[in-house]
């Protein structure tokens, strides 16, 4: 039996009975008789001053793992066990999404949302992750094929801008063959008599050009002007075809050149021989063919690399007949021994002089390998890119790693070209590429060029010429620096700086020689 007695603020009695003996003690409030035992204020203040520090830190802790689980957890309960099982349910969603996507990737694809939102709406009210994942396939997939289809109509849209004639253009030539009929100036002979003899005399800069673009000749000629130390020994050799010879002839007989000697001739004043005129013929019809066998093939093709090389192959330069009667230059001008041929899309940032002075070792051609390049050959510039290395008669002779030389500007020494047969090797590689079904190579004037001149190519200083000033990517890449720098730039591409895709960026560089002060110019609404 016991019986305890206790009052707070004194002493506490306790009387037992055990064992038939009685006992009484007494002790003090605030301690334990026996075994049992009280917390003193002493003990719970240092357990408040812990909890105090602790639970702050819990908390945020705690924030924290809530709101990383929002980000994969749709609920508390995802959330909670993610918390106390302490799992990264985010390496396991990732590990399930990747299963999901590769089985999707290995099914077959079905019609999928129209768009993202649908995606999203389908989603929501079926969260089967096997689902969501063959759904994403198809989305992605529709996609894919419209930016296939995308990329194949604006190569199509760009094929087509660069065939154009702007009306701009058109005009000029108008205005100019109506001028060459009313106006006896328009008509003076080019050269003057006293500056004929000029034509052939080899201490004066030859410089050819073959185009049929009124424009583009202007600046060719007023760049080369402009930039060079001695403009007095600038003969200027104009060939052009006989519906813009009279626009072409009025150009400069009434925008003379001052101390520079300019001759515009037509292929109608040309005199050739039977033999000369039947191989211009023959190479005209085999190219056209060819460029037929191109045109009837890349119509169809989806987009790919091959679609973009098919189209490459049937821009307007590949048929142009001053682009491939660069191969008779000999017979264009029969009475000079050297000449610097121009393309008519370049420009003269810098005196070229040195070019006439140039000892090309006996080699009838002197040309530019690499351009803007450095030390390795520019994207699509290499033999491969022109001839097909499966055929045997090719392979058999080239490497197709090799650089290819660059047209726009290259110097030609026609004593050596009339020395051999690199013109009959032209026309007799046409005909073998034309019995093999037009397998050999991609239309154009380069590919049989670098055939037929293999081994009669002197390589010129690279920073003479910076090169695919036409082309959105490469012109993209070229630092103004070696732009300005470079004496001759070239426009080589679909974007000519008189079109209206030509790139700003570097039209300006162009459109800078252009004589807005012309009247004709002015009339025609060419703005520089």
């Amino acid at each position: 039996m016991k019986f305890y007695i206790s009052t707070k603020g004194i002493r506490r009695v306790t009387i037992s009975n055990e064992d038939g003996k009685g006992s009484a003690k007494t002790t003090t409030a605030g301690t334990v008789a026996g075994s049992g035992r009280r917390i003193s204020a002493r003990t719970v203040f240092p357990v408040v001053v812990v909890l105090g520090i602790v639970l702050p830190f819990l908390f945020v802790r705690i924030a924290i793992l809530m709101l990383e689980s929002a980000a994969v957890c749709s609920s508390f309960e995802c959330a909670g066990w993610r918390f106390f099982s302490g799992v990264d349910t985010s390496v396991e969603l990732r590990d399930e999404l990747t299963r999901a996507l590769v089985e999707a990737n290995d099914g077959n694809v079905k019609e999928g949302a129209g768009s993202f939102n649908e995606l999203v709406k389908e989603m929501t009210s079926n969260q089967d992750l096997k689902a969501f994942a063959f759904k994403t396939k198809s989305v992605l997939s529709q996609l894919e094929r419209k930016v296939q289809l995308a990329r194949q109509q604006e190569s199509v849209y760009w094929h087509l801008a660069s065939h154009g004639v702007p009306k701009s253009l058109h005009c000029l030539c108008l205005k100019l063959a109506e001028e060459y009929a009313v106006n006896a100036m328009a008509r003076s002979r080019l050269p003057p008599p006293e500056f004929v003899s000029r034509l052939v005399d080899p201490t004066f800069h030859h410089i050819g050009l073959l185009t049929d673009n009124v424009l583009a000749a202007s600046v060719v000629v007023t760049s080369a002007y402009k930039s060079s130390i001695n403009p007095e020994k600038l003969v200027f050799h104009i060939v052009t075809d006989k519906k813009t010879y009279a626009p072409m002839h009025a150009w400069f007989a009434t925008n003379s050149v001052k101390s520079a000697v300019v001759e515009v001739r037509g292929l109608h004043q040309y005199d050739w021989s039977e033999e000369v005129n039947a191989g211009v013929k023959e190479m005209l019809e085999t190219n056209h063919f060819i460029w037929k066998q191109y045109y009837n093939k890349g119509k169809d093709l989806q987009y790919t690399q091959e679609h973009s090389t098919y189209l490459e192959a049937l821009r307007p330069s590949r048929l142009s007949l001053m682009n491939q009667l660069r191969m008779y230059t000999p017979e264009l001008f029969p009475d000079l021994k050297r000449i610097v041929f121009l393309d008519d899309d370049v420009v003269i940032q810098h005196d070229i002089s040195s070019l006439w002075e140039l000892d090309l070792n006996g080699k009838v051609i002197g040309s530019v390998f690499k351009s803007w390049c450095g030390d390795s050959c520019c994207p699509g510039n290499k033999y491969m890119n022109y001839l097909n290395f499966s055929h045997p008669q090719v392979s058999s002779k080239f490497h197709g790693d090799q650089c290819a030389w660059l047209y726009g500007m290259n110097i030609f020494d026609l004593e050596a070209w009339r020395r051999t047969n690199i013109t009959e090797t032209y026309r007799q590689w046409l005909k073998l590429n034309l019995e093999s079904g037009t397998t050999m190579w991609n239309p154009g004037v380069l590919p049989p060029a670098l055939i037929a001149f293999d081994g009669q190519v002197h390589p010129i200083n690279s920073s003479m010429l910076v090169s695919d000033l036409g082309y959105r990517h490469q012109s993209a890449e070229i630092s103004k620096e070696k732009l300005e720098a470079a004496p001759i730039i070239h426009f080589s591409g679909p974007a000519k700086p008189w079109l209206e895709i030509g790139f700003p960026e570097v039209r300006s560089l162009w459109s800078r020689h252009v004589n807005i002060s012309n009247k004709f110019i002015r009339r025609c609404r060419i703005t520089a």
